[in-house]
């Protein structure tokens, strides 16, 4: 019992560490409902899991990734691949990996995709890393398996034409087909992946993977690192996070409705009560929403990271009296115009993408040249009742910083911030200029949605 326990605890550690928000009441929870559950039935337990520690759908493939890993679907090569490797030659001192083997093994996973027959491609996957991915005597600290050789070795996406014909053959029209035989074999490629890394858990410790090979929740994905795919998540949980931030600035502000105590009215009211204030009365508080001037760095480095600042500043603009945009690389575009209210969140960042063509006119980023230019042509964008927020790196290829400038900016509005998109670490590092442009505006590290959401709350 104490192994489970210990290998329970590593998981919600595992998860924490990931990014889920996994809190001590949520810990009991999932001991509450797996004790009501069986624990022979291994989908059951990930469901219980599942059902008491996740709170967002975006959070649900780091998690599943972390289960296979503490909770693995079989030890080793499973019984029942053990059981066919004297058929098939691949037993201990057999041979596993040849061209009469492979053409085999392709055939019977041509058959399974085919049929759509999960258990068995299941049980392929797991044969595949075994017999084709494994990479024994290398050095220490490097992984005797592998997902890649295994997949380049026998080029499951080599069978696609064949999976199409036998989609046809069973009545499917031809878009319908090949859209299927991608996902079936997109599918099983997440298998084999899967399998690996239970195999690397086996030998290394479920830790050590959840350390190095599982990605944390797409909140927590730098901006800076994310691929393709995480953009595009990332962008569906631009809206979401809107609205919890929305919500709950909407639930503190009614919280803090009364303003400070009216001592005068208070007084007045304990008349009746013998001169005892038990009622107070407070003034009305003044409703008072900021003025947002953005100014961001659109270069490659840290394009990302601008656009998804400027969507959530589009969408809690209702949160804001006044939101004006601007881009830059050396030279400033202001992109107000495309921040209009009911517009398809697509065409905003279509618009934006389209915009940064202007912020450029030498094509190296240049903050000092773009401070100079921002107060030149914009200065009455700031005032007493607007607050200024800088996006970017800080890394200015070694040019003129324009402090002064900065400070001048700074001087003109209510409040200022600079977001960073760089781990703290990184910072002065090279071109880097981040401590001197945050001795004048107050630097913020901002990696990832998690930070970008927690500071436009206390912002705001």
């Amino acid at each position: 019992m104490s192994g489970l326990v210990d290998r329970h605890i590593s998981f919600l550690e595992a998860l924490r560490a990931a990014g889920l928000s996994v809190s001590l009441a949520e810990d009991l929870d999932a001991i509450a409902a797996l004790s009501a559950l069986d624990w022979d039935d291994r989908r059951v337990v990930h469901d219980g899991y599942a059902a008491t520690l996740v709170k967002k759908q975006s959070q649900r493939p780091t998690f599943d990734a972390l289960f296979d890993v503490y909770f693995p679907r079989m030890v080793g090569d499973g019984v029942a691949v053990r059981a066919g490797s004297d058929d098939d030659d691949g037993g201990e001192g057999g041979v596993r990996d040849n061209a009469e083997q492979l053409a085999g093994f392709r055939d019977e996973l041509f058959d399974a995709l085919s049929d759509g027959d999960q258990q068995a491609l299941l049980q392929l996957a797991a044969e595949m890393v075994a017999r084709f991915g494994a990479m024994p005597g290398r050095g220490p600290g490097l992984s005797s398996w592998s997902a890649y050789t295994a997949l380049q070795r026998v080029s499951p996406s080599e069978l696609v034409d064949r999976v199409v014909q036998a989609l046809l053959a069973d009545g499917r029209l031809d878009g319908e087909a090949r859209r299927e035989a991608g996902r079936r074999i997109g599918s099983f490629t997440k298998m084999v992946e899967d399998d690996a890394r239970r195999r690397i858990a086996e030998e290394k410790g479920p830790e050590h993977v959840a350390n190095v090979a599982i990605r944390p929740s797409i909140d927590r994905i730098d901006f800076t690192a994310a691929r393709k795919s995480d953009l595009e998540d990332m962008r569906r949980e631009i809206y979401p996070l809107a609205r919890r931030l929305a919500t709950r600035l909407t639930q503190e502000h009614h919280a803090r409705r009364r303003g400070p105590l009216d001592f005068r009215r208070t007084v007045r009211a304990s008349i009746s009560t013998g001169g005892v204030p038990l009622v107070t009365h407070h003034k009305p508080k003044r409703p008072h929403r900021t003025e947002l001037v953005v100014l961001c760095d659109v270069s490659g480095s840290v394009a990302n990271f601008a656009q998804f600042t400027l969507l959530l500043v589009y969408a809690l603009r209702d949160q804001f009296e006044k939101v004006r945009a601007f881009t830059f690389i050396d030279h400033v575009h202001e992109v107000t115009e495309h921040f209009t209210p009911g517009a398809d969140v697509a065409d905003v960042m279509t618009n934006l993408a389209a915009a940064t063509s202007h912020a450029a006119l030498w094509g190296r980023t240049n903050y000092g040249r773009a401070l100079a230019k921002f107060e030149e042509q914009h200065a009455d964008a700031l005032g007493p009742k607007s607050s200024l927020l800088v996006l970017g790196d800080a890394r200015s290829n070694y040019s003129d910083l324009n402090l002064d400038v900065l400070e001048r900016l700074a001087g003109a509005a209510r409040h200022s911030w600079w977001l960073n998109p760089e781990h703290r670490r990184h910072w002065d590092t090279g071109d880097s200029a981040a401590s001197r442009y945050g001795e004048v505006v107050p630097m913020v590290e901002c990696r990832n949605l998690t930070q970008l959401g927690e500071f436009v709350h206390d912002i705001l």
